[in-house]
């Protein structure tokens, strides 16, 4: 795996590409300097922690021929305050999916992923402790 980073300015902007193609931008808090033009990157781990656990839970209950009609994912952190690094030490994932879905099933796609296999979370569990919750919000029938 590579992904490539290219400085854009003077400051801390940068443009980071993977081997899609895709860029995301990087910038540094406007505290040090930066200029909001990317996320940061502790923000940045938090996202691929919510992308990865997603993946998990979405093939998991796809295999179990689970209809998802919405999927979205709250992630709160708090961080090690005046260490440096000042690493993660808590993490809370909240998960809110829309469907028919059986709630059993969900918590468990759930446990899965943040338990077994999501590699991103398996990073984060060395230094923070990682909780989460969800809710099932069945889908409205049109008239």
């Amino acid at each position: 795996m590579q992904v490539n980073l290219t400085r854009v300015d003077q400051d801390f902007h940068f443009e980071a590409t993977g081997a899609a193609g895709v860029t995301i931008n990087i910038d540094g808090s406007p505290q040090i300097g930066g200029h909001e033009a990317g996320a940061r990157p502790m923000e940045l781990l938090l996202m691929g922690l919510g992308g990865c656990s997603a993946i998990d839970i979405i093939q998991i209950l796809k295999k179990q021929r689970q209809q998802i009609d919405s999927f979205n994912i709250k992630v709160d952190a708090a961080r090690m305050e005046g260490q440096v690094p000042s690493l993660f030490e808590s993490i809370h994932i909240h998960f809110i999916l829309g469907g028919p879905l059986d709630e059993e099933k969900v918590r468990k796609a759930i446990d899965l992923s943040l338990d077994k296999y999501c590699s991103v979370a398996a990073i984060l569990y060395k230094t923070a402790t990682i909780t989460h919750s969800f809710e099932v919000n069945p889908s409205k029938l049109q008239a």
